[in-house]
């Protein structure tokens, strides 16, 4: 599913992801800041696994094509967690940070395979 787009003088790849029944379909470009993998305990109730693999990307680096309507939102009251996901799925979805700084894309989100290698193991407890 992924295509070659030109942003400025760079070549991009554009990805593709959404939730596991295809209501919620989302795009974008492979501009990633971070990929980590964190196994604190906050991390593996939210995901319901021994870790999460999130991707940081830039805030506006996300076009929603389909099914943005279906998103689900929990947020923390006191904390800065957040779960986005697919009201009738439950399939983790990207979403902006806290203080809108990030792009956070769940790994298992995206159709297509992502290049990038994980820089960083998160074991706090």
């Amino acid at each position: 599913m992924s295509t070659q787009v030109t942003i400025g003088a760079t070549n991009r790849k554009v990805l593709e992801g959404g939730c596991l029944w295809g209501k919620v379909h989302f795009k974008l470009t492979d501009q990633f800041n971070h990929f980590h993998l964190c196994h604190c305990q906050q991390c593996q109730k939210l995901t319901g696994s021994a870790f999460a693999a999130n991707i940081f990307t830039a805030p506006e680096n996300i076009v929603w094509l389909a099914g943005d309507e279906g998103v689900s939102y929990y947020k923390h009251p006191s904390r800065g967690l957040s779960k986005v996901f697919c009201s009738d799925c439950g399939s983790a979805l990207p979403f902006v940070n806290k203080i809108g700084k990030a792009l956070i894309v769940s790994a298992g989100s995206l159709f297509d395979k992502v290049e990038h290698v994980p820089e960083a193991n998160f074991l706090l407890v």
